[in-house]
């Protein structure tokens, strides 16, 4: 049986290693995980009790269109509910929008490296996928706008950046998107958007209005808490999105999912208190680097990159013998580095005493 040739190269998405199994491993009684940018504070007790309310309807459908999901974002992001496309995760609508737009007679422009989705999702679609290097950690959009040609039908700007936290400023966007031809979809996947704390991060909804081929991802697996339940969004001009919905599995969000969305934007509290905690969170990391001159990249999202000048696997697996799993950045383009997320405060003085350990 013979599959597509674009796949035999790929490799399934790796996660990391399960508490569970480090636990056994390593005959550890206490395992942390700061490895997938998860929310250590959970999810809004509003949300775990509109999940009880949901459990008693597991039986039926969810509704394919997110109605009451649909109407709520609206109103949170202050859009259209047609100019709104619901997916399994912010994820799935990579897929979509690769899936609807993407063909071996097209290519895509995106930094590298960067959230690894929009490669992998256009290598299956059989697209040429033009890559351009991050220059110290940041996306040179001028080169990306290079890269561009009359084939080129999307351009992946992640910002804030994963795996290095970076962002785009909002003149740099405004500059950009001034010069992407009209036939090019920009895809800004604002994943970490609600953990942004720089006062010159553009007002991407702003822009719709102006630019019809713009699309914003957000996602609610990040600061709201519901990573496990896979619900995200896209936002964008309503013909655009009229035209993908096509290629979107039906039901393809579930009604937990959907009750859960909902109870997290009743409750913004939840969220900012999350943000200012985030906040404390980065400069404990920060104030460790500079004590021990480790270079890092300045941080907009719930996670932080740090160069230990080693190969990452093996400070990866010093931690990971004491109970921290982390990520290696060999899996993410920055083979010295490590990307950890922000913890509790607890978490972060722990894991930061282990690595003063080994660096010194």
């Amino acid at each position: 049986m013979q599959v597509k040739k674009q796949l035999l190269g790929l490799k399934p998405y790796q996660p990391g290693k399960p508490i569970e199994e480090v636990k056994k491993q390593f005959n550890l009684t206490k395992v942390v995980k700061l490895a997938s940018n998860e929310n250590p504070y959970g999810c809004s007790p509003k949300a775990k009790q509109a999940i009880m309310d949901e459990l008693d309807q597991l039986a039926i459908y969810p509704d394919g269109y997110s109605a009451s999901l649909r109407t709520r974002v609206a109103k949170h992001v202050n859009v259209n509910e047609e100019e709104l496309i619901f997916g399994n995760g912010s994820d799935e609508v990579v897929q979509i929008i690769c899936r609807a737009l993407l063909n071996p007679e097209k290519n895509t422009v995106m930094a590298t490296p960067t959230f690894p989705q929009y490669k992998h999702n256009a290598v299956i679609e059989g697209s040429e996928v033009r890559e351009v290097p991050l220059v110290n950690g940041d996306h040179n959009l001028n080169e990306m706008l290079g890269e561009i040609d009359e084939n080129t039908t999307v351009v992946w700007v992640c910002t804030p950046n994963n795996p290095t936290g970076t962002y785009v400023t909002s003149d740099s966007l405004l500059h950009f998107l001034s010069k992407v031809p009209k036939h090019v979809l920009v895809v800004v996947d604002e994943a970490y958007y609600e953990y942004v704390m720089a006062e010159d991060y553009p007002d991407t909804v702003s822009l719709l209005k102006e630019y019809s081929n713009l699309m914003i991802l957000r996602t609610f697996s990040k600061a709201y808490g519901l990573a496990s339940l896979r619900i995200g969004f896209g936002v964008a001009n309503a013909e655009l999105i009229r035209k993908i919905e096509p290629a979107r599995e039906p039901f393809n969000t579930s009604r937990v999912a959907q009750a859960a969305a909902i109870a997290s934007l009743d409750d913004p509290e939840f969220v900012e208190d999350c943000r200012e905690k985030n906040k404390k969170g980065l400069k404990q990391f920060y104030e460790f680097c500079e004590n021990l001159n480790l270079d890092y990249y300045p941080s907009e999202g719930n996670f932080i990159l740090i160069d230990f000048n080693r190969d990452s696997d093996e400070v990866f697996q010093a931690l990971l013998e004491k109970g921290y799993i982390v990520r290696s950045g060999n899996a993410l383009g920055f083979p010295t580095h490590l990307r950890i997320t922000v913890g509790s405060e607890i978490q972060n003085n722990e894991i930061i005493e282990i690595l003063k350990d080994f660096v010194q």
